[in-house]
Parts: structure tokens; C-alpha cells; sequence
């Protein structure tokens, strides 16, 4: 029987909040996250970080939801990591004194948390993030046991209306621009079912390995082992049944037994596999683009107007067919790789820079030169009968008090006079 999971929620309300408004330029729903976290598992506790003064308008909603709100004063420096300081520290504590909580949901989608989300797992406990595909760092989407896109959790995208209720809506007062928004900013549209088959391929093969019956339930799981940022709902699936159904139907899987039960088979491969596109093949259409906009980049440009110039500039672009739902997924994915720098911003939307790959970092400078030594003259060997250099270079006293030094040459050596025979005298 599988573990009842005891959720401990920890909201950082500051960041999330302005990742949502600058993505999909809606409201944060709170009362959406914890009923997706709901399926999850009982929420035992739920505590949300900000500085309330400033979000007066939330405070209701958080209220109403019985989330425990814990201000967070600014310092007069404007530190920026106040709440994630606090966060930790209370969801470490958690860890440590209440040992019926075994899972913990971090809704942020900063890649600060990742030292906190190593060190829950260390201490057993499940993991699960919350936050914006197009704003949550990669590095934390593929660290936790599961990622939950707030994209997955927005309205499903309604069908053309009839042409009477057209009509009937014409009719009816212009809505608002933050309506007219919320509006256009429904679930992005379905990626291509294909582009699952390498994770269920592979999870397929591992259950195969192991030598277990391939189950539904089974198969999700080690699915989101090999990959926590999955999501039936990034395929157009409202749950992981229906998705196996829609694999089925496409011919991708084997499926028997009844509702419920399902056992899920591969399907022998019929003709030569087509190798699987990695969302690192993305990047050079988007490096192209940066470069030959560089100018204009120094200032920082929204997302939307680099979305327009790699539409003009590559027409046959897709940025689906790599995996990426919408160009600020892939913008999120170019920022881990150093490629670009997006600043989410409440009223502009997302804001993209150049990253430090356009900018790297100035030579290091060579090392200081080591000082010369100067080389000590040895004293000079004092032969006998030769002058030294104290007496050669001796100081000479002048008129007028200065001295100089004038060389002083050595005296002639002397010739002997050769000396006299001495003259023998014969007696």
C-alpha cells in the first residue's frame, strides 16, 4: 500500500507572484495550487512569504484559504533574499521536529531553493516544486520527485463558439485589458505526442529490466524518476489515462486489461528510429537572433519583441518541436545556459538581456614580473704588490671644497741596472 503523503507548503509569494503576472499577465490563485497539491496529498500546513504591506489585495484570498502569512520586512539595503533565508529555516526546522510531515511543496521557481530541496531529500522526505515553466529554473524543475507547472493548471482552452453566441457576446460591453489578457493567456497549446515517447521508451525498458508488470500507476512514477518536469497535461491529456489512451491510439504503446488496471507494452519498432531532438538544438537560432541584434539588446528588450524578430528572421523555426510549450519556456532554458538574463517585470513583462556568454569575463592580468636581484660584486682577491679599487678610485680634495674621484694609475714598475761583472785581477 503506498505511504499517505503529509504536505508542509511553503509559498514565496514575492516571487511567484511576479512570475506569473510578467509570463501570463494574470493573478496568482492561490486556491489553484493547493487544490492541484490536494491530489497530491493531505496539506498539513501551508505558510506563504512577503512583505503583506504591499499586497494588500492578496491578503483575503490568503485568508480564506487558511494560509499562515509571515510578513517579511524589507532591510533598509533591500536585501533580496529575506524570505528565501526565512523559508528555509522554517521548512528545516519542520523537517526536524515533525516527523509525520514526509513531503514538502516549494511554489517559487527560484534556483536558490536547491540547496534546501538536496537537503529534504537527504532527510527522506518527498519533494515537489511549483512555479511557471517560464520562469522556474531548469536546474530546480529537474532536482525535485515532481515539477507542477502553474501553466498545467490554468483553463482549459474552450472550443470556437457557435456563431449565435458569437453574435451574442459582440453584444456585450468591451471587457477590461487585465480581462482581455487572462483571457488570451489560457494552457498553451499541446506539444506533439510523439515528443513523449523517449521518456515512456525508456521508463518502459527500465520496468523490463527489473522484471515488473508495467502498470499505469507504475509507469508514471518511473517516468517522473527519469524526469520530475513531466506532465500528462503539456500533451493535451487531462490525466495519465487518458494519455496512455492517446498513445494507444496513435500506435505508439500496447495496452490491456480494463480500466483501471491497464498494463502498457512496447511496441517493436517497425523501421529505423528517429533519433530524439534535445532542447540543446534550440539555442543557435536563438544565439543567431541575439547577435545580430546586439545594439538593440544592451538596453534589454521584451520577450515578445525577440519572439517577433526569430519569426522574421527564421520563419521555419519551431521552438515546439524541442520541447518547449512557448518562447518563454525556451528564454528560461537559454537563461540556465548563460545564453540571455531575464528580469520578470510586473507592468513590461519579461525583460531579456544579453548573459554572460555575449559578455565573458576580461583576460585574468599576468602575474607581477619577480624583482630582480641584484647581483652582489664579490670582494676582489688582494694580491701583493697590486693596487685595490679602494686606493685606484680614491677621492681627491679640490679648491672650492668638492671632491672627486680621479683613477690613479699604478707607478712604473723599476728596471734594475744590470749589474757589473766583477773584473778578476791576475797577480
Amino acid at each position: 500500500m503506498e505511504e499517505k503523503l503529509k504536505l508542509a507548503v511553503f509559498i514565496d509569494f514575492d516571487n511567484i507572484e511576479i512570475g506569473v503576472k510578467s509570463t501570463l499577465h494574470r493573478d496568482f490563485d492561490v486556491a489553484a495550487v493547493l487544490d492541484a497539491l490536494k491530489e497530491r496529498g493531505e496539506i498539513v500546513t501551508c505558510v506563504a512569504y512577503a512583505n503583506w504591506g504591499r499586497q494588500e489585495s492578496a491578503t483575503r484570498a490568503m485568508t480564506e484559504h487558511a494560509v499562515q502569512m509571515v510578513q517579511r520586512d524589507p532591510s533598509p539595503r533591500g536585501d533580496k533574499n529575506g524570505a528565501d533565508i526565512n523559508l528555509a529555516l522554517d521548512a528545516l526546522e519542520m523537517a526536524f521536529t515533525h516527523d509525520h510531515i514526509n513531503a514538502f511543496a516549494i511554489v517559487s521557481g527560484d534556483s536558490d531553493f536547491i540547496a534546501l530541496l538536496n537537503k529534504l531529500k537527504q532527510y527522506d522526505k518527498r519533494v515537489f516544486v511549483l512555479g511557471g515553466k517560464a520562469f522556474t529554473s531548469t536546474i530546480l524543475q529537474k532536482n525535485c520527485h515532481e515539477f507542477i507547472s502553474y501553466e498545467s493548471l490554468l483553463d482549459e482552452p474552450k472550443p470556437a463558439p457557435p456563431p449565435q453566441a458569437r453574435a451574442a457576446q459582440q453584444s456585450q460591453p468591451p471587457r477590461g485589458p487585465q480581462q482581455q489578457q487572462q483571457q488570451q493567456h489560457r494552457r498553451p497549446a499541446p506539444l506533439d505526442l510523439a515528443q513523449a515517447m523517449p521518456l515512456v521508451e525508456r521508463a518502459l525498458q527500465a520496468l523490463e529490466r527489473r522484471s515488473v508488470r508495467p502498470q499505469l500507476g507504475l509507469l508514471k512514477s518511473t517516468m517522473l524518476q527519469l524526469d520530475s518536469a513531466f506532465s500528462e497535461k503539456a500533451y493535451g491529456s487531462s490525466s495519465f489515462t487518458d494519455f496512455v489512451e492517446k498513445l494507444q491510439k496513435a500506435n505508439f504503446v500496447h495496452v490491456t486489461g480494463g480500466e483501471g488496471r491497464y498494463m502498457i507494452k512496447r511496441i517493436g519498432a517497425t523501421g529505423p528510429e528517429k533519433p530524439s531532438v534535445r532542447p540543446e538544438a534550440a539555442l543557435p537560432v536563438l544565439r543567431d537572433v541575439l547577435e545580430t541584434h546586439r545594439m538593440e539588446m544592451d538596453e534589454g528588450v521584451p520577450a515578445e519583441a525577440l519572439q517577433e524578430w526569430v519569426k522574421e528572421e527564421h520563419p521555419d523555426y519551431d521552438w515546439k518541436q524541442y520541447g518547449f510549450q512557448e518562447f518563454g519556456e525556451l528564454l528560461n532554458y537559454a537563461q540556465d545556459k548563460l545564453v540571455v538574463r531575464v528580469n520578470p517585470h510586473e507592468e513590461k513583462g519579461l525583460m531579456v538581456n544579453l548573459g554572460p556568454e555575449f559578455h565573458p569575463p576580461a583576460p585574468p592580468e599576468p602575474p607581477p614580473e619577480p624583482p630582480i636581484e641584484e647581483e652582489v660584486e664579490e670582494p676582489q682577491p688582494i694580491v701583493a704588490g697590486q693596487p685595490t679599487a679602494e686606493e685606484i678610485l680614491k677621492p681627491v680634495r679640490r679648491r672650492g671644497g668638492r671632491k672627486t674621484v680621479e683613477p690613479v694609475t699604478a707607478p712604473a714598475p723599476r728596471k734594475r741596472a744590470p749589474r757589473r761583472k766583477k773584473e778578476t785581477v791576475m797577480q
